[in-house]
């Protein structure tokens, strides 16, 4: 008896000693784990205040950290839009190696990935994307081989991309578009890669063959071929090794060769005959081909009927004193500036050199003919100074395109997003306000065309203009009817569509000022309506933007950029205002496009006075502003994950 008692103690001492020893290592992991975290924020500038601290729980009441399901170890940081500037810190990140998603996009982190980072041999996906990061890439990505999601776009990384990538067997997404990173793209042949952004980078030489299953604007803004330089070479003797045998020529009898004679003086006289008819009927139809502008008093409705019934030819639009045909176009030099929903974007240099248009070559057009050219005549015939004009079309079963003006200065998206640092002129506040003021009037205007039905449907920063004053300019009019519906989730990434709007092609007047909407919190922000590559990494800028006024953040929600202007804070905050009210999730709390006008109209009229002497402070700023309905949607975190 008493050696079973002895037995059942050293049984039950050994598990006792076991399960000790466990949890202090665990405790021990969780610790280590807590602290390299506090020795990230300690040691990085961030303009945000973190709910960390040393007395609270990591897996319970830390901004940002999703642990495992027994709250032993991190497994996931989540820290996008917070404001950390400068390098990440040394032997601090690189600790949490149970690490599996590391998020900490759109802040201004610089400086290189930390060589400490190979360390995290259990991530699966990392988000570094609209950062500031440069130099190389690693080396050695194999490190990594559980990793499913990579993007690091819109940073500075240059130099090539690591041929290691390839190894990452488990890649499904990759985007390091917007960097400036150069040579050949190495042959990333993985099977489970299902995007790929390489975009405007400095990439040259070929697109492998393993990567050309990927859409073209995959590539755009590189100096790549997606073809072979050179042909194979043809084998000098067949693959058995057996010498080519040299066969006998056979010759012509007389008689044949008469023959074949007599036919070709027939044939050659017929090719002379139908290119003399040809080029007399091209002399005597011309109009056939080269399409002129000529001022008619009929509707250019009629105009277009009558010049397309017997061909498909460019149709030009009254008031165009443009000269030129579709060979022209076609023959002209094309950049592509952009690639979007409803198609692919190029700038035009006509042969003549003086003549610089910009062309939409338009993809999943469903409609009828006589459908498209009814739209195209009601969005030819508008003429407002903050309405880019529809110059032109074309139409054809297989190619469907649309003619407008170039604009020098470009687009507000790029003048907004180019690359930051030195050498660039950001825009003013002043700037801003002309943005936003013109595209509201065009958009006014807009509604008020077609009996008040017509809608513009794809209101964003890459389709305003900024015309010769200055102010936006609208355009890509009322093309969403004439396209195939985008599905929701697609709809939902371009940022910019209303919570209402499931098929592209039934979008309203309150839809239209929602996109306007998030255009003014693109302008006070400086930031992107939304990034998203994978499947739970979304930042929405309209969410953000409530989350950090719900937060008393709301100074934080200003560009940087604008912090050097004096005394526009309250102008600021007004504009905010309106851009949260146009933003609303129930369309009828949306104010008209009229009223957007006539406040912005009175926002430029104080602005162009001399403004008073403003004591409005940084503090009295981070006022919080009342968005009940938009706040209810985002109550539940105060950061997008």
């Amino acid at each position: 008896m008493i050696k079973r008692v002895r037995n059942f103690l050293t049984v039950f001492s050994a598990i006792f000693l076991l399960g000790t020893t466990i949890f202090s290592g665990v405790t021990a992991n969780l610790d280590e784990d807590k602290q390299a975290l506090l020795d990230f924020l300690n040691n990085i500038s961030h303009s945000h205040t973190l709910k960390w601290s040393q007395d609270s729980s990591v897996c319970s009441t830390w901004t940002g950290i999703i642990c495992n399901s027994n709250h032993t170890r991190v497994m996931e940081l989540h820290l996008p839009g917070v404001g950390f500037r400068g390098p990440i810190p040394s032997d601090t990140l690189g600790r949490l190696s149970a690490l599996q998603v590391l998020s900490l996009r759109m802040n201004r982190i610089s400086g290189s990935i930390p060589s400490d980072f190979s360390k995290l041999r259990n991530l699966t996906s990392i988000y570094l994307q609209s950062n500031k990061f440069s130099g190389p890439l690693p080396s050695d990505f194999s490190v990594w081989n559980n990793l499913t999601i990579v993007n690091l776009s819109d940073n500075g990384f240059n130099g090539s991309i690591p041929s290691s990538i390839a190894n990452l067997t488990r890649l499904t997404a990759l985007d390091l578009s917007n960097n400036s990173l150069s040579g050949q793209i190495p042959d990333l042949n993985i099977s489970s890669l299902e995007e790929l952004d390489l975009a405007n980078n400095s990439l040259t030489g070929v697109v492998p063959r393993a990567l050309r299953r990927f859409p073209s604007w995959a590539f755009f803004g590189n100096n790549l071929s997606s073809e072979d330089a050179t042909p194979p070479s043809l084998p000098a003797q067949p693959p058995n090794g057996q010498p080519i045998r040299k066969t006998k020529k056979k010759r012509f009898s007389q008689p044949a060769l008469l023959a074949i004679a007599l036919g070709g003086c027939v044939l050659g006289f017929v090719v002379i005959a139908s290119l003399m008819c040809f080029c007399r009927s091209r002399k005597g139809d011309q109009s056939g081909v080269v399409v002129k502008p000529q001022k008619k008093e009929s509707s250019s409705k009629k105009g277009a009927s009558e010049s397309q019934e017997k061909t498909n030819r460019l149709f030009f639009f009254e008031g165009c004193n443009l000269a030129f045909d579709l060979e022209d176009l076609l023959r002209a030099s094309a950049e592509v500036l952009g690639k979007g929903m409803f198609g692919t974007t190029y700038k035009a240099a006509l042969e003549d050199a003086t003549t610089t248009l910009v062309v939409k070559r338009l993809k999943e057009v469903t409609v009828a003919k006589r459908d498209f050219e009814q739209q195209m005549e009601i969005v030819g015939n508008i003429r407002h100074e903050n309405v880019a004009p529809l110059r032109a079309y074309y139409y054809s079963k297989d190619e469907k395109l649309i003619v407008f003006d170039y604009y020098e200065q470009g687009n507000v998206s790029a003048l907004l997003h180019g690359r930051r640092g030195d050498g660039r002129t950001p825009l003013d506040w002043e700037a801003r306000l002309r943005i936003a003021a013109g595209a509201a009037r065009g958009i006014a205007h807009i509604h008020t065309e077609n009996g008040g039905k017509l809608v513009h449907g794809n209101i964003k920063a890459s389709n305003v203009f900024l015309n010769s004053q200055g102010y936006g300019c609208v355009a890509d009019v009322g093309l969403a009817t004439l396209m195939n519906s985008m599905p929701p989730p697609v709809v939902r990434a371009a940022g910019y569509r209303a919570p209402e709007v499931s098929d592209t092609r039934k979008a309203t007047h309150a839809s239209d000022v929602y996109s306007f909407g998030v255009l003014i919190l693109e302008l006070l922000t400086g930031k992107s309506p939304v990034h998203a590559t994978g499947t739970e990494e979304v930042v929405h800028l309209v969410r953000w933007v409530n989350s950090v006024v719900r937060e008393e953040w709301t100074a934080e929600v200003f560009d940087v950029e604008l912090l050097r202007y004096p005394n526009i804070e309250e102008e600021m905050v007004e504009m905010l205002q309106l851009g949260m009210s146009c933003v609303a999730r129930v369309p009828e709390k949306r104010p008209k496009i009229n009223d957007v006008v006539r406040t912005l109209e009175e926002m430029r009229q104080f602005n162009s006075g001399n403004r008073p002497s403003s004591d409005v402070t940084k503090s009295e700023i981070s006022t919080p502003i009342p968005t009940p309905d938009v706040a209810a949607e985002t109550r539940s975190s105060s950061l997008p994950k």
